[in-house]
């Protein structure tokens, strides 16, 4: 009863999710009189200037601690308009890429541009490059100011966020998981890759990127769970042929391959009986180093 009387004094406030990329982070704003649905995009005022995004998210109340001030507010449901706006922007997008290039080569500088980004209202235009280390790049700067008339920012990204944004295929031959449904990147260990019995070669377990997969990650919690109800391999267990060490272990499927007089058998965990477990099993790993 107190918990319920505590949840209704927590105070809500009225928002809508916008997403501004595929892949990208579920942003709320104040609904400011407008209806969305998931199908909607909308025209939205950042700290940037006017964006166009997706409807993530449709009106719904959240506890005001879970937003970040201030609250920013839907200008409008797009109109066929927006959309026209919105692709003819696309199409400007990649012109400048091409521009930006030809003056980061005439002015020498080490870096590689990634993509270009208007804001809706084209009050200020992005350049994400990739470079090894920093760049004086204040030159360039004033050179696209006086070249595409409108305020100019430079921002380096790292290989990760590059990656995200070319988008690809990765080793499984599906896309990459950050390019079409991871909002953030987590960090990923080598532990997670032993936990989950692969290849520590480092050619085997790292993406498009030269990082480790992230897929690591976000399967990790379904092998920990898994690994905690399965006879790792060392254990000694009880089963239908008699008294053996687990040699390998599948905790995914949970079946067990049992030495036993010599000879392997498998066992699936839910028949057998750990009798004991191998030394040092729960110490934690000196090798887990997070990227």
């Amino acid at each position: 009863m107190a918990e319920e009387i505590k949840n209704e004094n927590i105070k809500t406030v009225e928002v809508i999710g916008i997403r501004f990329k595929e892949s990208g982070k579920t942003y709320y704003f104040a609904p400011n009189g407008a209806k969305a649905k998931i199908t909607d995009y909308a025209v939205v005022e950042t700290s940037r200037g006017l964006e166009f995004g997706k409807v993530a998210c449709e009106n719904k109340e959240v506890p005001e601690s879970e937003l970040v001030p201030p609250l920013r507010p839907v200008v409008r449901i797009a109109t066929p308009n927006d959309m026209k706006t919105y692709e003819l922007l696309k199409t400007k997008q990649e012109e400048a890429i091409k521009i930006c290039q030809a003056k980061v080569n005439a002015h020498e500088l080490e870096m590689k541009l990634v993509e270009a980004e208007y804001t809706f209202d084209m009050t200020k235009l992005t350049f994400y490059f990739t470079a090894d280390g920093r760049i004086d790049f204040r030159e360039l700067v004033k050179d696209l100011a006086s070249t595409f008339k409108t305020r100019i920012e430079l921002r380096q990204i790292g290989i990760r966020d590059e990656t995200k944004f070319m988008g690809g295929l990765g080793v499984c031959g599906r896309p990459f998981c950050c390019a079409t449904f991871l909002p953030d990147f987590c960090q990923v260990s080598i532990k997670m890759a032993k936990e989950q019995n692969l290849s520590l070669n480092s050619s085997k377990i790292s993406g498009a990127c030269g990082r480790l997969m992230c897929c690591l990650r976000f399967e990790h919690e379904t092998y920990q769970a898994e690994i905690k109800i399965t006879p790792p391999v060392g254990a000694t267990v009880k089963t239908s042929d008699g008294v053996g060490e687990v040699v390998e272990s599948a905790p995914l499927t949970g079946n067990l391959k049992v030495k036993i007089d010599e000879n392997i058998r498998t066992h699936h965990r839910d028949s057998v009986t750990v009798i004991s477990m191998p030394k040092g099993k729960g110490k934690k790993d000196e090798d887990e180093v997070e990227e």
